[in-house]
């Protein structure tokens, strides 16, 4: 990543701020046409809403990137509605020309072996970190009630990761990574239409949306569109500079996280696993001047957002602590033993460190024996996995405990068969499949796996039997 010619970085992000999706934006101001006599627009009395209705409704038909490619072409009985989303995917269904198919299926592989051990850097690193930048979380915030339906949220998420991380989601016509990314990146620009009651590229810096009455609603169009945004203060929501900061998360957080739990991935894997998310950052709109392709890069450019982020307080209503509470109380629920209830603060404050954890209200005291235990095994599982890899090069203890959180979060909250999540019937078969296979780690010996398999209650066959379900 590196500033456009004959411009400071510092002056290109504040740039960003105000720079979002054309394609994007464009194809929904053409399907929704301008916002006439707001308040009652804001009560449901519009027929823009039977528009977003329909366009939800073309949305649900792309499942996966054979199909979606199929989809584009038009027909003569599209009506203009149809066309103009035709338009839009023929316009960004395409991977970029700089993306390598190697490091993608590389990537692919990386997720695949460290499935489980990722779900549980999503939940105590990744999304906390999503939390930090007050305007990025007010808008998680109006967008879903985040706080209140937080398990919900979590699971729209992966509905994006799974199918863009799973082999060929990205490249292969069954995959179905480039239909969810597509259909995110049009949620995006909905986001912007309904909270700036227009087409983004109509906006300027000295607006300012005022909010209207809300009385009963709960509708979540309806709710965008009655909030209210300060231009000078918050900039274009969904912004270029919050693509960039939200796809840091899941990229440079990540790695970041492996090596602060010491199991950094080599040099060429972390490039690849950048990469694939940079590729992914291209079809979700995301300008490449934005884009890490190594480590260093995303430190920098990930210390500056969140500068940039921080320095936007106070707020008037901050909703972060909100966020962050219902996210450790949504991990903590599904955690059987009273004394490890708090590991999920305790790893989320290790991973983000302190500011971070003040930033989202996860800085409260926690029990002292809490705190005892969860510091006893960080060191004993290091110390041990030192000693072990003299031994056994693939050894590690800690990767075995995370995998073994990350079992818990993904059965109990991602995978839940009573509140699945929202993919095409036969995608999330292949997500069933691919979680099912994560019972054995290939980088582990035997007797580790037999060990994890022991503490979870899973092995080769209850691997199988949830896959069926």
């Amino acid at each position: 990543m590196s500033a456009l010619p004959g411009q400071d970085l510092e002056v290109q992000l504040e740039d960003m701020r105000m720079r979002a999706d054309p394609l994007a934006d464009n194809t929904i101001a053409a399907l929704l046409g301008p916002w006439t006599n707001l308040q009652q627009a804001a009560r449901g009395n519009n027929e823009n809403w039977a528009v977003l209705d329909f366009i939800n409704a073309q949305m649900a038909q792309w499942q996966s990137n054979g199909g979606l490619d199929a989809w584009k072409t038009d027909s003569p009985n599209d009506d203009a509605l149809t066309r103009e989303l035709k338009a839009y995917v023929r316009a960004g269904i395409g991977l970029p020309a700089w993306a390598d198919p190697v490091r993608i299926e590389r990537a692919e592989k990386l997720f695949m072996d460290y499935g489980m051990l990722s779900c549980t850097l999503l939940f105590c690193s990744s999304l906390p970190e999503c939390y930090v930048i007050p305007d990025l979380a007010a808008v998680l915030h109006v967008a879903g009630q985040l706080e209140a339906h937080t398990d919900h949220r979590i699971r729209s998420t992966a509905a994006m990761i799974f199918p863009v991380m799973m082999i060929g989601g990205l490249t292969r016509p069954e995959g179905g990574g480039l239909p969810q990314v597509l259909k995110v990146r049009l949620i995006h620009a909905m986001i912007r239409n309904l909270i700036l009651r227009g087409n983004p590229s109509d906006a300027t810096r000295a607006d300012q949306v005022p909010a209207l009455e809300q009385g009963g609603i709960t509708n979540m169009h309806r709710a965008l569109f009655s909030h209210g945004w300060d231009l000078a203060r918050d900039g274009v929501p969904c912004s270029q500079d919050e693509l960039a900061y939200t796809l840091l998360t899941f990229g440079y957080v990540f790695l970041r996280s492996m090596r602060k739990l010491g199991l950094g991935l080599p040099h060429e894997d972390e490039l690849a696993y950048l990469h694939a998310w940079n590729v992914m950052g291209h079809v979700l709109g995301m300008e490449t001047t934005l884009m890490a392709e190594t480590m260093e890069e995303g430190e920098a450019l990930f210390a500056r957002l969140q500068a940039r982020g921080r320095a936007d307080q106070p707020l008037v209503h901050d909703v972060r602590p909100a966020l962050g509470q219902a996210l450790m109380k949504t991990m903590e629920n599904v955690i059987p033993l009273h004394a490890i209830k708090p590991f999920p603060v305790l790893l989320t404050r290790y991973l983000c460190g302190k500011t971070t954890a003040k930033d989202i209200g996860i800085d409260h005291r926690v029990p002292w024996y809490s705190r005892m235990l969860f510091w006893v095994v960080m060191m004993i599982t290091r110390g041990i996995d030192a000693l072990g890899r003299l031994v056994f090069p693939g050894f590690s203890m800690c990767r075995m405990i995370t995998r073994v959180v990350g079992y818990q979060f993904t059965v109990r909250v991602l995978m839940d068969q009573t509140r699945p999540l929202k993919l095409p019937p036969a995608l999330l078969g292949q997500v069933n499949s691919m979680t099912g296979s994560w019972h054995v780690d290939p980088h582990a010996p035997k007797w580790i796996n037999k060990l994890e398999q022991r503490l979870t209650g899973r092995g080769p066959q209850a691997g199988s039997t949830e896959a069926r379900q």
